[in-house]
């Protein structure tokens, strides 16, 4: 009782900024969720599979800008915890610069890269013709989809969090609609199959950019931090500032989602049925992945603000609370998971053998969901206190060195099929929740002596 007291208020204030983020967190991941939903029920399970192909290697290329974006973030909660404005808007618009250039160069590997390599990954031949167009698409989509993380990643840095969620939500309504209306062929427009929910997607987050820039660009809460938004202010110095954070955040997000796009890829040699139900099951982890990143997002912002302060004590409370919540709220979701395991899959598909495999894969994601948690906040906290490198190198040692080998040993060489393959990753997910909170411990009781 005199615990829950005690955290009382880093609980409200905790939840009243993550609580938007997590919506507009969550907001990535409803996209290829609306995607693999209108697919899985409109075009059938080759579609399906296709969709699970493209995902799960289009998002590591999009979890990499969304780390770089993401350098941003605790800089200007230090800085404005500082009161220095005028650095705010000068890191703003060298994020941009970066983000926009960064954006060209995930669009030239998509297009250059991934699409030439996606012919060489053993997987059935009719999945890859379908999936071809649907990745293209979403290539080009990174582009707007980076300067919309740029504007988000600044607004919710000085705390405003809430524009961010509302636009994604619209957002969200918009990307469904016109993605049913496309790949079905609604109102006198040819059925498009996969590639309508790329067209979809695009169109979307196109949108997205426009209305995000224009508020912040345009209203009264930021005019103080926008004085010294311009190209001149564009500098080697800032631009290495964001990169220290971001790069490695990038890694960290590329480390973990490249594991699971590691384990679908082991998935498609098993065949369609298993790389399907994969994509239904990572769909739904990665829903309360992203509310969890959310918390994340927020707990990053609270640690660099009382940093920026230099109070500690704020600072340990804070993150301490932080964890308590995810902890509380993975918990729940674990329960849901295990609970409606057999009727889940309907909500993305009909096919009987699909729904067996995937229920199967919900009962391990409901194990997972605590160490992804755990892991997702350790990682927020330390960098709001600017440590990445040392948390970088965990994330690879817990997906790459643990995570996956024993994935595939247990999957393919124990041929223990799907579930081998997740409960490696479950492995994984453990190891880097522990390591991060041992590191996150040790840093705390450094910087406050």
């Amino acid at each position: 009782m005199l615990k829950g007291k005690k955290y009382k208020k880093y609980y409200r204030s905790n939840l009243r900024l993550a609580m938007p983020v997590v919506v507009s967190q969550l907001g990535h991941t409803l996209v290829h969720t609306a995607d693999s939903v209108i697919v899985g029920h409109f075009a059938g399970t080759f579609a399906l599979a296709a969709v699970s192909l493209v995902n799960s290697t289009f998002t590591i290329i999009m979890v990499a800008g969304i780390g770089i974006a993401y350098g941003l973030t605790p800089l200007i909660a230090r800085e404005n915890g500082r009161k220095d404005y005028d650095e705010c808007g000068r890191l703003l618009i060298n994020s941009l610069f970066i983000n926009i250039i960064t954006a060209i160069l995930l669009f030239l590997l998509i297009y250059f890269g991934l699409l030439s390599v996606i012919d060489f990954l053993k997987q059935d031949q009719k999945v890859v013709e379908l999936a071809k167009p649907y990745l293209g698409l979403l290539g080009i989509s990174i582009i707007p989809l980076m300067v919309f993380n740029t504007f988000k990643q600044f607004a919710e840095g000085l705390g405003f969090t809430r524009q961010a969620m509302v636009i994604s939500i619209v957002g969200n309504i918009i990307n469904v609609c016109l993605g049913i209306t496309f790949v079905k062929g609604l109102f006198g427009i040819e059925p498009m199959g996969v590639k309508g929910v790329g067209w979809s997607t695009l169109i979307d987050r196109s949108l997205m950019a426009v209305v995000m820039g224009t508020y912040v660009l345009r209203s009264v809460n930021f005019r103080k931090y926008l004085r010294t938004f311009a190209l001149q202010k564009i500098d080697r110095l800032r631009s290495l500032r964001i990169l220290k954070i971001g790069a490695p955040v990038a890694l960290q997000y590329t480390f973990e989602v490249s594991a699971f796009s590691g384990a679908a890829i082991l998935m498609g040699t098993l065949g369609a049925i298993q790389l399907a139900a994969h994509q239904i099951a990572i769909n739904l982890a990665s829903a309360t992945y992203m509310m969890a990143s959310g918390i994340s997002a927020a707990a990053t912002i609270q640690t660099a603000n009382s940093y920026g302060r230099q109070d500690f004590n704020a600072l340990k409370m804070s993150a301490n609370a932080s964890y308590h919540i995810v902890l509380a709220f993975m918990s729940v979701m674990a329960l849901l998971f295990v609970v409606m395991n057999q009727w889940l899959p309907w909500v993305y598909t009909s096919d009987s053998a699909v729904i067996i495999v995937a229920a199967q894969l919900l009962i391990i994601a409901g194990i997972f969901q605590l160490f992804d948690g755990a892991q997702v906040v350790g990682l927020g906290i330390l960098r709001g206190m600017g440590d990445v490198n040392i948390p970088t190198v965990i994330t690879f040692i817990a997906y790459w060195i643990i995570g996956i080998p024993l994935g595939w040993i247990m999957g393919i060489y124990l041929n223990m099929g799907a579930n081998g393959i997740w409960a490696g990753l479950t492995l994984g997910l453990l190891a880097s929740a522990v390591l991060l909170y041992i590191r996150y411990k040790y840093f705390s009781k450094r910087i406050s002596q």
